[in-house]
């Protein structure tokens, strides 16, 4: 049982168990049937992607200066109530099943995901 932070659209891992997507859209042009056999995502979570100020801010950030500022803006967001109970959650239950989020970022050391990662082990979250 663990989470694993994967690339939305990338080959699902053997037992990697439900995908969820932390996106701020659904994929452009793919119907919403065919989200889950094109390795998206079987549930959408926006709820835990950047605001889309922040989603620019990540976009544009070409120095470490400017990412360490996305980094800190996305740690803020998710400090509200409402993202840092389904991090709560989702550090649960990878104690009980296993489980991916992703998002569609081809680099993730560059990608919303990587502080993700940092927030689910800091509540103690089963990584893969």
């Amino acid at each position: 049982m663990a989470v694993r932070i994967v690339r939305l659209g990338s080959p699902r891992a053997r037992g990697e168990g439900l995908r969820i997507g932390t996106v701020r859209h659904p994929p452009r042009g793919v119907p919403k049937r065919e989200w889950a056999s094109r390795d998206l995502y079987d549930v959408w979570l926006p709820d835990l992607a950047p605001s889309a100020p922040l989603v620019k801010q990540a976009l544009g950030a070409e120095d470490e200066r400017a990412w360490k500022t996305f980094v800190r803006r996305y740690r803020n967001e998710m400090k509200k109530p409402e993202p840092a109970r389904l991090l709560d959650l989702l550090a649960a239950l990878s104690h009980q099943t296993s489980f991916a989020v992703g998002c569609y970022c081809e680099d993730e050391s560059r990608c919303h995901r990587s502080v993700m990662r940092e927030l689910l082990r800091e509540r103690g979250a089963e990584m893969a």
